[in-house]
């Protein structure tokens, strides 16, 4: 299958059933207007007030800060197409109730490249001088990380997708919402997915590459903790710096322990470098699941047959029977002449929720927002 990679097609359960998996989650996200409902629920940790803005049919501005360059440009880019679709959706259909009054939604949408430092510089900016009501984050964990924070420090709902990490859901962060799966769910659902199979046929010995980030680690440690109980023994435990280019000393040690598995969550170009390099020393696991790496078409277009049969755990797929799921990928394909990819429904869905919450709350203060966010019932 060369217009999709075939772990993105064949795999894509993982993603959904993690997305089933959220810890401290509920509500899932359903058509709104004609919406594409992911499976996924808003992972709240509470908010307060931004700037509000007023105005018969004034525009209501929604700020994004998405790595549309660098590292995390092949999975920014869904997230954007999200939020322009769901957004020309909500304007065609005649803008957003506040208060009695229909105002059309307006993005405000800055590129952080990929730099944790100008994530928090592009948001502080759409603060400043945007005034916009909500943040719609990005993608890549280390940059949720870095920028979930100023949501609390502007009092300005900060929603995220493309982001697994759990342990910033437990830092008390009032304003941080993310309707993305997170890691335990990602764990477990990869153990279960592996357990489905024949016993005799079970990959037993894995291998872990963690990134040294947040949310690396975090899975790394989760892969560990959970191996036993699902009948699993960790052989090799290695990490990598972000931008590592000389993957050899971690592919021989796994190689050498007898790794049967291997799990790891790079970026993608990280991610495409490991697989060249383990083609080249003739490492080749039974089982290889690569988180975020593989979720975009740019990893068929770079590794062709090298990158096939590689797991990955999007948070949604435009082949997924939810209500709407069809229509997007339609208006995707015709706006963007190609067929969306695993972070672009759960952004089309952060503005369904915000759209649903500004109703809801009748106006645009972010306590208000926040409290109706929080109480989302999609």
């Amino acid at each position: 299958m060369r217009g999709s990679p075939r772990a993105l097609a064949s795999f894509v359960a993982i993603g959904m059933l993690a997305a089933g998996l959220l810890a401290a989650c509920s509500p899932q996200p359903a058509a709104k207007p004609s919406a594409p409902a992911p499976a996924a629920a808003a992972t709240a940790a509470r908010a307060a007030p931004p700037h509000a803005q007023s105005g018969a049919g004034e525009p209501i501005r929604l700020g994004a800060v998405v790595p549309l360059t660098g590292r995390y440009a092949s999975i920014g880019a869904p997230v954007r197409n999200g939020y322009e679709l769901a957004i020309e959706d909500v304007n065609a259909a005649g803008g957003v109730n506040v208060g009695g009054v229909r105002r059309p939604l307006e993005l405000r949408l800055l590129d952080d490249e990929s730099d944790p430092t100008k994530t928090v510089q592009r948001l502080e900016t759409l603060y400043a001088q945007d005034r916009v009501v909500v943040y719609m984050g990005g993608a890549g964990s280390d940059l949720h990380a870095a920028g979930a924070a100023i949501g609390d420090k502007n009092r300005i709902p900060y929603l995220g997708v493309g982001f697994a990490l759990y342990e910033i859901h437990q830092r008390g962060l009032r304003y941080l919402f993310s309707p993305f799966v997170k890691s335990p769910g990602i764990v477990q659902a990869t153990y279960e997915l592996l357990n489905s199979l024949p016993e005799a046929q079970r990959p037993r010995r894995v291998a872990l590459f963690a990134e040294k980030t947040d949310w690396g680690l975090e899975m790394a440690r989760l892969y560990a903790e959970q191996a036993p109980r699902y009948g699993y023994q960790i052989v090799a435990n290695e990490e990598y710096a972000v931008g590592t280019r000389d993957f050899s000393d971690l592919i021989q040690r796994a190689k050498a322990a007898g790794a049967e598995a291997v799990m790891a969550n790079p970026n993608p170009p990280d991610g495409m470098a490991l697989v060249k390099q383990m083609k080249e020393l003739d490492f080749n696991p039974r089982f290889l699941h690569l988180s975020r790496a593989a979720d975009g078409q740019v990893w068929a277009d770079n590794l062709g047959r090298d990158g096939d049969y590689v797991v990955t755990s999007p948070g949604w797929h435009h082949a997924a029977k939810f209500p709407g799921v069809a229509e997007l990928t339609a208006k995707h394909l015709a706006k963007y002449g190609k067929l969306p990819e695993g972070a672009t429904g759960p952004a089309y869905a952060i503005v369904q929720v915000v759209v649903d919450a500004i109703e809801r709350a009748g106006s645009l203060d972010g306590e208000r927002l926040r409290q109706a966010i929080a109480e989302t019932n999609l």
